[in-house]
């Protein structure tokens, strides 16, 4: 062979070799990248870094920023020109945990210059905060004076000059600091601090302990996905890539599927041809069941009988129409009995189609029914919410609500005055109207701007919403749908709790009920998702989010946040967890400036953060919540160098009775004049 390259001319020679040794070298199969990339490596004394970390002879397993410099002891890498030690890679706990070499042992590097990690690649850690360094300020400066968030650093300052280091400013007499700051020294650096090594640091006074102990990284999602798949991690024209055995894919890898008989192709064709004529002929079967239905509808409204008979089957996710009617007639017929069944007052249709001047005052949206806007002959202001539907389903929520609330008298619970018969044309339940909207609206809605509630206030609400829900746990009843939207506030700010429809009588005899999912994402039980398990602790996890939402004016599900926050309770225990409470905290209502106000804040949040423990049997119950909310007020009063007024709460009205925050107008002048704001919505599932 090697004869017969040296007889070729030298620049075919030259390709030749070329060929041989230095294509082979590059030119590796996706088994091979597969086999290659699949297996962690070892540098300095770990053995087992991964993805997006590499070695040159493993380029094409790591991400362009993170090649590492192996040494005898250390595994680092270099972003700009700035050093980075790898601490930890640990798989199970899915940490990994770094640090800055030129901060290791030294608060006061010469020239120390800032490095953004990738976070797209390698994301912060719940655990992991930015902190800044400040170097050569000018001295003295005002307002700057060593507290929790702001220390002197003992550098080797030129004369008249001083360092300082900076945690994340709790309040705005911080930032206003943090401006002077970043306008007059001379450089700042951000540091990715640990929060836990932090408060210990600030226990031992002793931040280099903190820096030493690094800052922690979550272990990158695609690569995450592409394992579990079966693939291994890796990087190809300038994105990630996800080798598989049989050939590189973007994130994940899926088996090919093998290839279909003659036979095979022919019997999934009839299949699907069959499918399609079935398909075909239940929608034809629908439509003309959905044509009797209306026809019943209309016999029924006129007070007549129906002889069209069909019977409903429920499903969690849908109903079924087979066959005849009884049962859902049979339930409309009991309320024909009128306030001898239920104990209410009877309306006509008519009646309150007047009162709502054709239902054209629109409120919002209940649970399961629109809610208009009506006055009563009487004189009385009223809340009327229609069913969105005629089904079993929903007559047998309209009847749960009447059962309930017809049996219950509290100051906290919405008043039902009454409701239509069967022979009306629509199901619709009245309620006392009440004029201030939702809490939702004064925390994060609409009213929360022009008419925020102060701190006193939102604890007395607190209160009253758990009073009312602790009444309702011993009478044997679990709401199941607590939330701001459902918690009604009158012109004086007091509670009605309100929207019933979900609401289940709980059994003596039984520690839960089984049910199938219900609830509003955000504050639903996260065992009931487990299990479809209910008991008066659901609603003790419900009330922990609108604590939460109380102290943080924030909502309960808001995806324009971090993805780790989009959940307010995921985002209330890590911030309470790590001892945050003032980046959860609405800082307005007075929790920097207010020792009184910031000691009670926190109170809550405790109590919140117990509400919303993962395990049932360590929440604890309503009875419980209300003494301490009552406790915290009393502690909080007496702390108070001012007076607190405290504010009752009578009058309410149901979830959805309520989209505008003041009473709509009676006159048609107005009427023009009045712009429709934003529905409020109570989404269930």
């Amino acid at each position: 062979m090697i004869n017969l390259i040296q007889s070729l001319p030298k620049s075919w020679s030259y390709t030749i070799i070329w060929m041989l040794y230095v294509i082979p070298s590059c030119v590796l199969s996706v088994d091979e990248r597969h086999s290659r990339c699949g297996r962690p490596f070892s540098c300095g004394y770990h053995m087992d870094l991964y993805y997006p970390f590499w070695t040159p002879e493993r380029k094409e397993c790591g991400h362009p920023d993170f090649e590492v410099k192996c040494s005898r002891d250390l595994a680092e890498f270099s972003i700009s020109s700035v050093q980075f030690r790898i601490l930890e890679m640990n798989y199970e706990s899915h940490i990994i945990r770094l640090a800055r070499t030129d901060y290791l042992n030294n608060l006061c590097p010469r020239y120390p210059e800032n490095a953004t990690i990738n976070q797209d690649v390698l994301p912060f850690s719940n655990d992991t905060k930015l902190s800044t360094f400040y170097y050569d300020c000018p001295y003295p400066m005002v307002d700057v004076q060593p507290n929790d968030y702001i220390r002197r650093l003992n550098c080797k300052d030129e004369i008249g000059k001083r360092s300082y280091f900076v945690s994340p400013p709790s309040h705005s007499g911080d930032r206003a600091i943090l401006g002077q700051l970043n306008a007059s020294c001379e450089r700042n650096v951000d540091i990715p601090v640990s929060r836990l090594a932090l408060k210990t640091a600030e226990k031992n006074q002793s931040l280099e302990d903190a820096l030493n102990k690094g800052f922690e990284l979550s272990f990158n999602s695609e690569c995450s996905r592409c394992v579990t798949s079966g693939g291994a991690c890796g990087w190809s024209s300038r994105k990630f890539v996800c080798y598989c055995k049989d050939k590189p894919r973007e994130q994940t890898c899926y088996h090919r599927k093998k290839s279909l008989s003659k036979k095979a192709k022919i019997g999934i064709g009839f299949a699907s041809g069959f499918l399609g004529a079935t398909l075909i002929g239940g929608c034809l079967f629908c439509i003309f069941i959905r044509r009797r239905k209306k026809l019943a509808a209309q016999y029924t409204s006129k007070g007549l009988s129906t002889t069209t008979t069909y019977s409903m089957s429920n499903t969690p996710t849908s109903t079924t129409i087979s066959g005849s009617n009884h049962s859902l007639v049979s339930s409309m017929s009991n309320l024909a009995n009128g306030s001898v069944y239920f104990g209410v007052q009877v309306f006509s249709y008519e009646e309150l189609e007047e009162a709502t001047e054709n239902f054209s005052k629109e409120l919002g949206d209940g649970g399961f029914g629109t809610v208009y806007y009506g006055v009563l002959k009487d004189g009385r202001a009223v809340a009327v919410k229609r069913l969105f539907e005629r089904s079993l389903k929903r007559v047998e929520q309209f009847k749960n609500e009447i059962d309930i609330l017809k049996s219950l008298k509290h100051p906290n619970l919405v008043i039902l005055y009454g409701c239509t018969t069967r022979h009306s044309r629509e199901l619709l339940l009245v309620y006392e109207y009440i004029s201030n909207g939702t809490l939702a609206e004064h925390l994060h809605g609409n009213q929360a701007k022009s008419r925020p509630i102060c701190w006193p206030a939102r604890l007395q609400i607190a209160i009253e919403t758990a009073s009312a829900l602790s009444f309702l746990h011993t009478s044997g009843i679990i709401h199941r749908d607590v939330k701001t939207t459902n918690i009604l506030l009158d012109s004086n700010y007091q509670v009605k709790v309100a929207d019933f429809g979900l609401s289940r009588l709980f059994p003596t005899d039984q520690t839960h009920i089984s049910t199938a999912p219900q609830g509003t994402p955000g504050y639903v039980d996260p065992e009931y998702y487990q299990c479809y398990r209910l008991n008066e602790k659901s609603d003790v996890y419900s009330f922990g989010v609108v604590l939460s939402e109380l102290i943080s004016s924030k909502e309960a599900v808001d995806i324009t946040r971090h993805r780790h926050d989009i959940n307010l309770a995921n985002m209330a225990i890590s911030k309470i967890q790590n001892d945050a409470v003032h980046e959860l905290a609405d800082l307005s209502l007075g929790f920097a400036r207010d020792p009184s106000v910031k000691k009670m804040m926190s109170s809550v949040a405790e109590l919140a953060f117990r509400c919303l423990q993962q395990e049932r049997e360590v929440r604890p119950s309503m009875d419980e919540i209300v003494e301490i909310l009552r406790g915290i007020q009393k502690e909080g009063i007496s702390d108070s160098k001012d007076v607190v007024v405290e504010i009752d709460v009578n009058g309410g009205d149901d979830v959805g009775l309520l989209k505008h925050g003041v009473p709509p107008p009676l006159s048609p002048e107005t009427d023009k004049m009045t712009a429709s704001s934003s529905n409020t919505t109570a989404s269930s599932f």
